[in-house]
């Protein structure tokens, strides 16, 4: 089977596409033909072992794993003679920050591990779109109880994280204020956002609407520059570690203080973000962003792009010829 392999850390021109053993699922495994992936921020920082951090999880001097890709969307191709919750022939998507090995025409995953079966009227492009990004803009929101109506700004509202958080805010009910640029306000305001502020207009730490929380899906802005536009009992969280780890250290401290405080948004429970997805698409609630699609064989050049920081929503990695 043809994979993206890489054998060491660094930029997106050392992987190379080989081909490679098709796994054999055991057991509680599934055997899964890829048909779409996404590249993101996850597989950028695993390709380069940034923060140094990571490499304590995915190999101290070279990866663990062959093959990149963290989420994953195509069809049951074999089960493992213990396996109950899937069926050769069923369409599934899933996640695993860890990795998946999912940037290859088939993998296997254990099936305990945060699987779905797609909706019927869901592309698998628009299923793999629709988890990585998603499961920290749900792990975001719940950090805190969002009630009807409560004011809460979004910066970075066009990525995979922001873009998804809109929409799951507006499903919880929240008046959402959304910060992008110029080209994608008419997509933030398709996606829910009821205020938007084009940050090449306006730096939006400069206002004075107060807000209940401020959800940073960049990692662009800090507790400081934000902490004025909080209410009384207000909450900032960050999808970064800030400068010098500062979010970590007022996510331990400003909730003692009392009054507004920093959350640090750790993202768990994959399975009940897939759960929740997999609802929203069905009920036809939640539509992930797509920026642009890419062949296997150009997956460098996906890569490439992603590191750019200028990504609109998700970038797709098309197995399916």
């Amino acid at each position: 089977m043809k994979a993206s392999v890489y054998t060491k850390y660094g930029p997106p021109d050392v992987l190379t596409i080989r081909d490679i053993e098709k796994p054999v699922p055991k057991d509680h495994e599934v055997l899964i033909r890829v048909m779409a992936a996404t590249v993101n921020r996850t597989d950028c920082a695993m390709l380069r072992a940034k923060p140094f951090i990571m490499r304590f999880f995915i190999g101290l001097w070279k990866p663990r794993k062959l093959v990149l890709g963290t989420d994953f969307a195509g069809v049951v191709e074999a089960t493992g003679q213990h396996v109950k919750r899937f069926k050769v022939g069923d369409r599934v998507f899933g996640f695993n920050d860890m990795g998946v090995c999912s940037h290859a025409q088939y993998m296997t995953i254990a099936e305990q591990n945060a699987m779905g079966v797609i909706p019927d009227a869901i592309s698998f492009r628009h299923a793999a779109a629709s988890i990585e990004g998603a499961h920290y803009a749900y792990n975001f929101s719940n950090k805190v109880t969002i009630a009807k109506e409560q004011k809460i700004l979004v910066n970075g509202a066009t990525g995979a994280i922001g873009s998804a958080m809109v929409q799951l805010l507006k499903y919880y009910g929240a008046h959402v204020t959304a910060v992008c640029n110029k080209k994608n306000v008419s997509l933030v305001k398709s996606l829910g956002a009821d205020r938007i502020i084009d940050f090449e207009k306006e730096d939006f730490t400069n206002g004075d609407q107060q807000y209940d929380c401020i959800f940073d899906a960049v990692g662009k802005s800090s507790f400081g520059r934000c902490k004025h536009l909080l209410t009384p009992r207000g909450i900032y969280s960050s999808s970064e570690l800030g400068w010098m780890a500062q979010n970590i250290f007022f996510a331990l401290i400003t909730p003692v203080m009392g009054g507004k405080k920093v959350i640090f948004p750790i993202p768990t429970n994959p399975q009940k973000s897939v759960t929740l997805l997999q609802q929203l698409m069905e009920q036809g609630k939640f539509m992930p962003v797509i920026d642009r699609v890419y062949p296997l064989e150009q997956i460098a050049t996906a890569f490439q792009y992603v590191e750019t920081g200028q990504k609109t929503g998700n970038v797709i990695i098309t197995l399916d010829v």
